[in-house]
């Protein structure tokens, strides 16, 4: 798996779609997971950062990290009708929210004004580990 996250170029950061002044305001650089894979067809050019920026408020109850920096979102890809698919894992088989999990993230994008239907698949492949989280996921805890 590349090192790079496979960002679709035309989606513009949601810095770049706020403006300058709120850019400033805003001043934490976009960083994604080394392991995710964005698309997005969909007209709206800032659906993918909002669907990010919602899947980012949900936080794993065990490590006080959200799964979007934690490494546990695959993929996100928006079609042209504005569904969302969503691949995410777990940091265990095991893990008790196995559950549950999947269906918060599903209801944080749900939650996005312009999502018109979401699928969550929850995928084994690749088996999570640190080296799929963010750079500020890495930092926090403290793993270089």
């Amino acid at each position: 798996m590349s090192s790079d996250p496979k960002i679709d170029p035309s989606v513009p950061d949601s810095s770049e779609a706020l403006g300058a002044d709120a850019a400033e305001a805003a001043s934490v650089e976009r960083d994604h997971p080394p392991s995710v894979s964005l698309s997005s067809s969909a007209a709206d050019d800032t659906l993918l950062n909002r669907v990010i920026d919602g899947v980012r408020e949900v936080y794993d109850p065990e490590i006080p990290l959200n799964i979007y920096d934690l490494g546990l979102i695959y993929r996100i890809d928006i079609n042209e009708q504005n569904h969302v698919a969503i691949d995410m894992t777990l940091t265990s088989p095991m893990c008790p929210v196995a559950g549950s999990l999947p269906g918060e993230v599903e209801m944080a994008a749900r939650g996005v004004d312009g999502v018109s239907e979401v699928v969550v698949e929850l995928v084994w492949e690749p088996t999570w580990g640190p080296e799929v989280m963010s750079e500020a996921a890495r930092l926090e805890l403290g793993i270089f």
